[in-house]
């Protein structure tokens, strides 16, 4: 229960000091801090997940798509509901690596990626992109992965920019079954 600016805080018993805040727990988000599952070094081997992910069925791996050079798959930890990443199977960081044919087919999933959401969704907007090297953000640099994140108007509301908090209204599975549906052979 959130309370009002006029509302005492409420009592907290050896946790702390009492103020006025009140917490949203988000403890499956502690995996993805520790780095649960992130590789331990830059070969394939060394336990990269979207090495793994293919091996998986559609529905264990969260996968929505697979074409002959990348798949698409959700974000175990999104920004947005139906945030999800366009992989290639080869391990390869840098962009600048991908042969011609990976890289035509990356940017056909991205525009699938979108027709799909918009679709499903109603998506209004998307932030696309790639982290390239740990200095740049990437969670698992030596793997590429281009993330597609829906935007809606508006969704920029009190919870993400004071809370810190994203709210998501559906569970991955359900997530992947309605982007999966929705996924164009063709545009």
């Amino acid at each position: 229960m959130l309370h009002s600016m006029t509302t005492e805080p409420e009592q907290q018993i050896g946790v702390g000091t009492r103020d006025a805040f009140q917490r949203l727990w988000t403890p499956h988000r502690m995996a993805y801090i520790q780095g649960e599952n992130k590789p331990t070094g830059p070969g394939a081997d060394d336990g990269c997940p979207f090495c793994s992910i293919p091996s998986k069925s559609d529905e264990d791996g969260l996968v929505i798509a697979r074409g002959a050079s990348v798949y698409a798959v959700l974000n175990l930890y999104p920004y947005n509901g139906g945030h999800l990443m366009v992989v290639p199977y080869r391990h390869v960081a840098d962009y600048t690596d991908l042969d011609p044919a990976e890289t035509t087919e990356l940017a056909d999933f991205t525009k699938r990626a979108m027709v799909a959401l918009r679709a499903a969704s109603g998506a209004h907007g998307f932030n696309i992109g790639m982290n390239q090297g740990a200095v740049a953000g990437a969670g698992i640099a030596a793997h590429l992965h281009q993330h597609v994140v829906p935007r809606w108007g508006g969704d920029t509301n009190f919870m993400p920019v004071v809370g810190h908090t994203k709210v998501l209204p559906q569970l991955l599975a359900d997530t992947r079954k309605m982007l999966a549906d929705a996924w164009p052979a063709t545009i």
